[in-house]
């Protein structure tokens, strides 16, 4: 297997955080200029005044910068030990692909028992990874 292909799903999960992102000015925008909030509601963070919808992207993209750090540390690790392999490219697209209908949620209609399953589910999978990669690398560092 080629070892770049890890770097597929790095790639992706890099877009999805670009694309929450770019979410943000989007909907802070339109709020101030439908009247919902001035920019100074912005100038600490979020007031209280700011509405939910416009404030969660924010919090997603907070989100998406906490916990998926693991996740490019274990593609990395995955990479730079040539230990790629289709179990590891699997997990990876996995967590990818729950961490973006996770995000989807969250945006959009917030459901939190919807959007904890997902969270759940994706943390175990990046714990997967992680198995993944240690039981890889186990041998060759005893």
């Amino acid at each position: 297997m080629a070892q770049e292909s890890i770097f597929l799903p790095f790639l992706a999960m890099g877009l999805l955080t670009f694309i929450v992102l770019g979410m943000i000015p989007q909907r802070r925008f339109r709020a101030v200029f439908a009247g919902q909030v001035t920019p100074d509601d912005f100038a600490l963070g979020e007031s209280p005044a700011v509405p939910d919808h416009v404030a969660l992207p924010n919090r997603n993209y907070m989100n998406l910068l906490e916990v998926p750090t693991l996740f490019y540390a274990a593609c990395l690790a995955l990479f730079v030990t040539g230990t790629v392999d289709s179990l590891g490219l699997g997990l990876a697209w996995t967590y990818v692909a729950l961490r973006a209908v996770h995000s989807a949620i969250h945006v959009t209609y917030n459901k939190v028992i919807h959007r904890l399953t997902l969270f759940a589910v994706s943390n175990f999978v990046l714990m997967a990874l992680w198995a993944v990669f240690a039981i890889r690398v186990w041998p060759a560092t005893v």
